[in-house]
């Protein structure tokens, strides 16, 4: 998982090719040389703002980005004053120069400043709030997290916005948010919850990434926005990024340290889901259809999981919400068709029921009272039915000639297929990871009939990698301890024998000793 850092520009490489910023909105005063701009400022509130670009400069407001640097054109001195700003001594330089009001000042303006200038002004304010506290109270003090709400506001109420820009606000933002409390407040203040609702709704992972960030540095500093995280204001919020998420994806972890503290710290999983499905019901959900957003949240917290194994206490209601999501997504999968793909498979149905095995798999791989939470709920029962309905592996099938080795599509039985390619192999590893020194689960699976079951996936199976592996650790964990299941074992006899295309191949078949009931390999002629 990302620790927290500052952001800033190091080596000059995220600087885009990008065009003048132009709006329709915008319309020229020839008469005085000025723009009229009608922008969105705050959170729903529209005013008409008048700026010549004159006025800027006759106010002297930019002289200290040209004395600073050394500079007689605005976008040098920008420029110059970025790559000072890229050092901790130059940040702290710049502290005492009156560096970070023209800054903001550029910034007040979206829509009348130049595009690069604008892009250059947002630069500098994340580059020297990085990391220094002199530039971090100046910003609070004149009123940055303010300025740069305004700036938002005027971006996402345009169909155009600027990702570039956003991204670099969302930058300086988190760097702001890393000073403390106060900074973090002002933040939250400004931004909660309209603001981080449209920044989310942007379609950018490049936006959306330094948007978690905010978010969580801001929430983890305080019991009170932590609260606020978790009402329906905040969780609405949290749904806009996974839905941005599912549509562009994301390069940091973020949003998978943001997810991990609302679905399992603060085990607000349901309600999430439950918002992503339009299910009024947050406890258990109970819907009929899953699409992308739902399949994709499961695949982030399986991810979490499974890199976090033994680390992350996960609540009795997580566990039973995801085994309940699990059980409704089995009703309306399609078996009919045998897999092709591992996960994900492109079928949203399918890949919510395979990351709810995957995440059943996990938590009952860890140590705590989740096992014991699932089997008053028919785990065992609802496993065994399944694998029951599952057609055999395929060394069985083309054993048993059942199955056509040359086109191994079409199920020549009226049971399920393997939805995905592992799909029996996590039925398996659950089995294993349930029975591991669980007498009553052992016992379970005999009373169901389920230990001749369990026995036939101990093979090769090429749609179910590992199979094999999983199976025999499976059986020992089911044998070991329990006297009954080991006496049900070694009563079991060999009715019969079968030959494999392998087998045949080598000029062999397989026998059953008449004497001993043990199978032997004899010469085919």
């Amino acid at each position: 998982m990302a620790e927290a850092s500052a952001a800033v520009d190091r080596n000059g490489g995220d600087r885009s090719e990008t065009s003048d910023y132009t709006s329709e909105d915008d319309r020229r005063d020839g008469k005085h040389g000025r723009y009229v701009v009608q922008s969105k400022l705050g959170w729903g509130h529209f005013s008409t703002v008048w700026l010549a670009w004159d006025t800027l400069k006759s106010d002297n407001v930019l002289q200290p980005l040209f004395i600073s640097s050394g500079s007689s054109t605005l976008h040098e001195a920008l420029e110059r004053l970025i790559e000072t700003a890229k050092t901790s001594d130059g940040r702290l330089s710049l502290s005492s120069k009156d560096i970070i009001k023209p800054a903001l000042e550029l910034c007040q303006y979206p829509l009348r400043v130049p595009h690069q200038e604008l892009l250059l002004a947002v630069k500098l304010l994340r580059n020297m709030c990085a990391g220094e506290i002199k530039n971090q109270d100046l910003f609070i003090e004149q009123n940055g997290v303010g300025i740069l709400s305004t700036l938002v506001g005027s971006m996402c109420s345009n169909s155009g916005s600027d990702n570039e820009i956003l991204r670099m606000v969302l930058q300086a933002l988190g760097n702001v948010s890393l000073a403390g409390e106060k900074h973090q407040e002002a933040v939250w203040a400004q931004f909660f919850s309209l603001g981080f609702i449209d920044i989310a709704r942007v379609q950018s992972k490049e936006t959306c990434d330094p948007l978690c960030m905010v978010i969580y540095t801001c929430s983890e500093g305080s019991n009170e926005r932590s609260v606020e995280m978790l009402s329906d204001q905040g969780l609405d919020i949290i749904v806009e990024i996974v839905r941005t998420v599912t549509a562009v994806g994301f390069s940091e972890d973020w949003v998978k340290l943001l997810l991990s503290k609302i679905c399992f710290d603060k085990s607000y999983f349901s309600s999430i889901f439950s918002k992503l499905s339009e299910n009024c019901d947050e406890n258990v959900p109970q819907i009929s259809h899953f699409g992308d957003q739902e399949a994709f949240l499961l695949s982030i917290l399986s991810e979490i999981l499974n890199e976090r194994l033994g680390e992350i206490v996960v609540s009795s209601n997580f566990t039973l919400s995801i085994f309940q999501i699990l059980r409704n997504a089995v009703e309306i999968v399609d078996f009919s068709t045998r897999a092709n793909s591992s996960l994900p498979t492109g079928s949203s149905v399918t890949d919510v029921m395979g990351y709810a095995f995957s995440l059943i798999r996990d938590i009952t791989a860890c140590d705590g009272p989740n096992v014991d939470i699932l089997l008053p709920a028919g785990l065992i029962k609802f496993l065994i039915d399944l694998l029951r309905n599952l057609e055999p592996p395929t060394l069985i099938r083309r054993s048993t000639g059942h199955a056509d080795p040359e086109n191994d599509t079409t199920p020549r039985f009226s049971k399920y297929c393997c939805p995905y390619k592992g799909f029996r192999r996590d039925i398996v590893g659950v089995f294993g990871n349930c029975s591991y020194g669980r007498i009553s689960v052992q016992d379970e699976i005999r009373d169901q009939d389920g230990i001749l079951l369990m026995l036939q996936q101990c093979v090769t199976d090429e749609d179910n990698p590992f199979l094999r592996e999983w199976g025999i650790w499976s059986m020992r964990n089911i044998l070991e301890g329990n006297v009954k299941n080991r006496e049900l074992v070694v009563d079991l006899e060999v009715q019969g024998s079968v030959d494999t295309p392998e087998i045949a191949g080598a000029g062999l078949r397989v026998e059953i000793d008449p004497v001993t009931r043990r199978p032997k390999l004899v010469n085919a002629a």
